[in-house]
Parts: structure tokens; sequence; C-alpha cells
């Protein structure tokens, strides 16, 4: 079983950057896909972006475009940690940030919350205009 604990979360103003991060234990990351999901107060939680363990690659929300531009994800399996980078942050960012993990081995580039059987606790991200 994967423990997840999320941290970095803020206030901070609109077109700044942050980075939170994501850091597991019980398991390397390196065989579970990672999500980042958010949900912002009144709306129902959204995928945000994920990672891969098979070919180490990265993918994004695809509805929304400027989360694909301005937000990345990345990993660094020796410290069993995995990042959300975002730039020019907006008010519309303000959410709490999940972040999630899959099955072991699960193939696939999932985005759905029942696709993630691991959840941290969430930090919170405001962003001021």
């Amino acid at each position: 079983q994967v423990q997840l604990v999320e941290s970095g979360g803020g206030v901070v103003q609109a077109g700044d950057s942050l980075i939170i991060y994501c850091l597991a234990s019980g398991h390397t990351i390196s065989t579970y896909t990672m999500g980042w999901f958010r949900q912002a107060p009144g709306k129902e939680r959204e995928f945000v972006a994920g990672h891969q363990w098979s070919g180490d690659s990265t993918y994004y929300a695809g509805d929304t475009d400027s989360v694909k531009v301005r937000f990345t994800t990345s990993r660094d399996i020796t410290k069993n940690t995995v990042y959300l980078h975002m730039n020019s942050l907006k008010p519309a960012d303000t959410a709490v940030y999940y972040c999630a993990a899959t099955k072991q081995f699960r193939l696939g580039a999932p985005r759905r919350e029942e696709e993630f059987d691991y959840w941290g606790q969430g930090t919170q991200l405001t962003v001021s205009s």
C-alpha cells in the first residue's frame, strides 16, 4: 500500500509560480502511475496531470489548455516524490490539490478518480488577484 502526503501549498499572487510536492511511502513510485487532481470550492474534483510509471511519460488535462501550457508534473524516484510545477498562476487555480496513485503496474493514462486507489490528504493553494 502506498501512503501519499502533499505539501507546498499556500497563498500566492496571480502570476506567481509554485511547486507542490507529493511524498510517497510504502512502495517506490517507479511502479505506480501518479496523478494530480484539484478541487475548487463548490466544484467537483478534476484531473490535472499524470505521470505514467511505464515509459516515464506525462499527460495533462485535455480540456483545459491553460493547464497544459502552465503546469508540469515530474518525479524523482530517488526521493520517492512527485512534483507539480505551476506557472502563471491564476485565481481560478485556487483549489485543494491532491496527489493520487493507481494500483501497482497499471497501464494506460488514467484520468478518472475511480482509476486511482491511493490518495493524499490534499494541500490548499490560494491564488489572490
